[in-house]
């Protein structure tokens, strides 16, 4: 195997996928996480795996590099940091109910639920984003592929349309880096600070 070719048709192919970039729903996606600064509500992001890393590392870039210098904090909770919680609703109830149920604890009508799913199927988060719907909450899904279910019942999809994990889930990081500057700037101009 080549693998300096091989690293020019990955970059190449992620360079395609780039040039697709969905602006119009990048700037809904940052726009309603302002929103939900300036009206105090909170923000819950969840996935699986891979997702699940990209929702961890989302929800300290918003509550720690956006606002660390500013005496305004974001609200961010990330439904798949406290395992012992996840485990227990798996065993207890099942794997599909583990971001649904501890989200009801916290929930207000007006919140932002973000469900990360690159197929956007994942059963777990789309229960989630259906009590969120039926409760006043505004949802958002990034996915990747055709946006799978997720796509279909959010207010604001981010789908990443190209038919490999591993891309997708590049992009979505790509997207919560530009989210965090984004959000940063706006923060910091509206604060004097910069």
């Amino acid at each position: 195997m080549d693998i300096k070719a091989f690293a020019d048709r990955y970059l190449a192919a992620l360079s395609d996928v780039l040039d697709a970039f969905d602006k119009e729903q990048f700037d809904k996606l940052t726009r309603l996480i302002l929103e939900a600064y300036d009206l105090n509500r909170r923000i819950f992001i969840m996935g699986n795996g891979g997702s699940g890393a990209t929702a961890s590392h989302f929800t300290c870039d918003i509550n720690k590099g956006c606002c660390m210098d500013v005496e305004k904090k974001f609200k961010v909770i990330c439904l798949n940091d406290n395992i012992p919680t996840l485990l227990a609703y798996a065993n207890d109830l099942s794997y599909d109910r583990i971001f649904v149920e501890p989200m009801k604890n916290f929930f207000s009508k007006g919140d932002v639920v973000i469900g990360i799913s690159a197929s956007g199927n994942s059963e777990n988060v789309l229960k989630a984003i259906a009590f969120a719907n039926e409760n006043g909450g505004k949802t958002v899904g990034l996915c990747g592929f055709s946006g799978g279910k997720l796509a279909q019942m959010v207010h604001v999809p981010f789908v990443v349309r190209v038919d490999d994990m591993q891309k997708v889930e590049d992009v979505h990081v790509i997207v919560i880096h530009m989210i965090m500057q984004a959000v940063y700037a706006a923060l910091h101009t509206k604060s004097g600070l910069r």
